[in-house]
């Protein structure tokens, strides 16, 4: 997929408000490379305000730089590049605008973010977020889980669908941000290849199911949920590693932080546990 920038706007600055960094409430230890640098780690993420739809909105984000490939399935600089900011935005609810590509870049324009970056979407509260680290990986997570189920659910008009068929899928009407979207944004101070890219978050998608079951939800997640994983650049003379899966070394460490960040960001279940592990 290709690269997409920032769009130019005529929203002013003064319209998405930066209220400093913003540490979340995740845990963590150790913080290796990717908290080296100004900028470099997830923990430094801006937290922004501004005025839209009658509501004071907010949205976090992060600029690393240059220097950063990103895989990802957002809405905004989706697929694999090279990208140098993330963007995750909160939208009202029942949000009805139909080119959030467009106003995702507006508000990353409008907050000073420049070049290509990754634009997330939700309608849950993104100041509760969850931050957590591991070894060097890092991940923040914002959780709203009211419209959530399992992935291999049902056809909702109750029709079960042939061997073959294909689903219907009307690309001209994007599906709005429900309450209930996780959204998780990932951080490792290494270089993965393309296919440990999508290991990545495969294994950022495993390690939030894990969490969401053991909060004693019974889901698999929502059907709004995105990914965005940060790597290095390949550097000269600088590994580039293959794998990320969970028994790898960076894979292991990603879940971890991911799993923690997920507990922490996740309102309790209403009958389940009540305290993140």
């Amino acid at each position: 997929m290709a690269m997409e920038t920032v769009a130019e706007t005529e929203t002013p600055a003064a319209d998405l408000r930066g209220n400093g960094t913003g540490s979340g409430t995740g845990t963590g230890t150790g913080s290796g490379e990717a908290a080296a640098g100004a900028g470099g780690s997830l923990s430094a993420l801006r937290e922004l305000a501004r005025p839209e739809d009658g509501e004071i909105l907010h949205a976090l984000l992060w600029v690393p730089g240059p220097g950063r490939r990103m895989v990802s399935s957002a809405v905004l600089g989706g697929g694999i590049g090279e990208r140098e900011w993330v963007l995750n935005a909160q939208v009202a609810h029942g949000y009805r605008r139909t080119d959030p590509d467009r106003h995702l870049a507006e508000l990353a324009r409008a907050a000073g973010a420049r070049g290509a970056g990754v634009g997330l979407m939700t309608a849950a509260d993104v100041t509760a977020r969850g931050y957590a680290a591991d070894g060097g990986a890092e991940a923040v997570v914002t959780s709203g889980v009211s419209v959530r189920g399992w992935a291999a659910a049902p056809p909702e008009d109750g029709s079960q669908p042939q061997d073959g068929a294909e689903p219907h899928d009307d690309a001209s009407a994007p599906p709005a941000p429900a309450p209930g979207t996780i959204n998780i944004v990932v951080s490792l101070p290494v270089a993965l290849s393309d296919a440990a890219l999508v290991n990545a978050v495969l294994t950022a998608t495993e390690a939030k199911v894990q969490a969401l079951l053991d909060a004693g939800y019974d889901c698999s997640g929502t059907p709004t949920d995105a990914v965005c994983v940060a790597a290095r650049s390949p550097r000269p003379g600088a590994e580039v590693h293959a794998f990320a899966g969970p028994r790898s070394p960076w894979g292991s460490r990603l879940a971890r932080a991911v799993y923690r960040a997920v507990r922490t960001a996740t309102p309790p279940a209403p009958h389940g546990p009540d305290t993140p592990g």
